[in-house]
């Protein structure tokens, strides 16, 4: 029951939170690119995408609340799927403190608890898939018969966790590895059940391949770059645990290394903690790994379906751990937590701090994450017929703003899914509005004047909030596409 409170608890505050504070730069661009259920997308597969869209169809409305509340509802159930794992792996106590440092992790409980963004479905289903595995191998505290009924439930969640986000395969890898290196386990390979659960995972995936192929692989080039690059960072790795350990906390960043490490060493005797170790060892090493060599910077989240396979072994350490130092720090971890998000929430609806962004540099203040653009939406002009944005965070946050009153596309090299959903292609013979930034705005009205019968400056675009003035965006009004800059 204590387990109830905190998952009623965390739910509330991610409610309260969702509903008044705008959405971020990554959640602006989903819902402002998406506009039809598709077979996938440019950057992930398809589930977050259907997620937001299948709730704007409910609810009629494109409100933070509303674009946000499948993924708050999905963490309740994350919760409740770490109690299932860890109780059955250990005991109640230490499923207990699994569901508490979920709910105190920022990573899992805010952002991915709350925000449209894959992690929060893919999470869902990985620990879906999780439990349904243990049931079909037998693995418990107390060993029971393997459940093979169970392998169709592990490959269909199997599959949604590929529908929500391609880096699913590394912890669906280690699964693999598990059963491979584990002498009980890899008596079920003899089974039919394990491979029809295979063949459903890849089967529920094609849409995505089937898209990716009719779309010039765009997807997988895009992910697949970011692994590679030319760049030496030695020191790489360091930065990249750093980052992770402010992301979940270090004081549970650090015992889930540490255990993980001690699982790996005993081995596949100790069944449990071989399995959790394994499903969470290639997230965790290898975008370390690949951020020593990538051009491209290695986003501290990336790694956290590996930790979140290592919470059931936090929560048993945990519940045998000094009790009041471990109180102590769960309740004042919990408190900082609802304080920021409440603080953050108050300060995005009530503006308490007047003046807060003038402590940044000009565009640069952290409100304008947490702030939707409608300021700046409402002052475009009438004639415009579509607005055009140079780089895609700056459409998502545009047409977020917008609520699909105009089409919103980016000229540029990287569209990301604005080039798909609104190719420039189908804006000639329009009048745009161009958001020129970042940049020079004579040089951006010379690269574009070409294009257009005219071109000419528009209204300054100004976000505020409250009676700050968080940006300044400078525009140009084009009339009559005539060509698709660039080509």
């Amino acid at each position: 029951m204590n387990a109830v409170w905190v998952v009623l608890l965390a739910t509330v505050l991610r409610l309260v939170f969702a509903n008044f504070t705008g959405l971020g730069i990554d959640e602006s661009y989903m819902v402002a690119a998406s506009d039809h259920f598709a077979a996938s997308y440019f950057d992930h597969p398809l589930v977050s995408w259907w997620l937001e869209l299948g709730s704007r169809a409910l609810f009629h409305s494109m409100a933070p609340i509303v674009v946000r509340l499948p993924f708050i509802l999905l963490s309740a159930v994350s919760s409740w799927l770490i109690y299932r794992i860890t109780a059955r792996l250990y005991t109640r106590g230490a499923a207990f403190w699994a569901v508490v440092a979920y709910n105190i992790s920022p990573v899992f409980s805010l952002a991915f608890g709350s925000w449209v963004l894959p992690d929060g479905p893919l999470d869902t289903a990985l620990l879906a898939a999780l439990y349904a595995m243990l049931r079909a191998l037998g693995i418990a505290a107390v060993p029971t018969p393997p459940q093979p009924r169970w392998w169709l439930a592990a490959g269909f969640f199997a599959g949604l966790a590929c529908l929500s986000k391609y880096n699913a395969a590394l912890v669906l890898a280690g699964a693999g590895l598990a059963m491979l290196s584990d002498p009980l386990s890899r008596r079920e390979l003899r089974r039919f059940a394990p491979w029809v659960a295979a063949v459903l995972a890849v089967a529920m995936f094609m849409p995505v391949i089937w898209w990716n192929a009719t779309h010039g692989w765009q997807s997988f080039a895009f992910q697949g770059d970011r692994a590679t690059g030319l760049r030496l960072h030695p020191l790489a790795p360091l930065t990249v645990w750093g980052g992770e350990a402010l992301f979940l906390l270090p004081w549970l960043w650090l015992p889930m290394v540490c255990l993980q490490i001690g699982a790996l060493r005993r081995g596949p005797a100790e069944r449990r903690g071989w399995l959790l170790s394994l499903l969470g060892l290639l997230p965790v090493v290898l975008f370390s790994v690949f951020g020593i060599w990538s051009s491209t910077k290695i986003l501290y989240h990336w790694a956290t379906p590996g930790y979140l396979m290592l919470l059931p072994m936090l929560g048993s350490w945990a519940e045998n751990f000094a009790p009041r130092l471990r109180n102590t720090v769960a309740a004042l971890s919990a408190f900082l937590l609802a304080f920021a998000a409440m603080f953050i929430a108050a300060e995005a609806t009530l503006n308490f701090i007047p003046g807060l962004n003038h402590f940044f540099p000009p565009g640069k203040s952290p409100l304008l994450q947490i702030v939707d653009w409608d300021t700046a939406a409402a002052g475009i002009p009438r004639q415009a017929q579509a607005v055009v944005a140079l780089r895609w965070f700056d459409a998502g946050k545009i047409g977020y703003a917008l609520r699909d009153r105009l089409p919103v596309t980016v000229f540029g090299a990287d569209p990301h899914e604005f080039g798909i959903a609104t190719p420039p292609a189908s804006l000639l013979h329009k009048n745009i509005l161009i958001l020129a930034m970042p940049g020079n705005v004579s040089q951006i009205a010379d690269e574009y004047a070409p294009d257009f019968m005219l071109l000419r400056p528009g209204p300054a675009l100004t976000v505020m909030h409250g009676h700050d003035v968080l940006l300044v965006i400078p525009t140009l009004i084009g009339t009559d596409l005539r060509h698709v800059p660039g080509t």
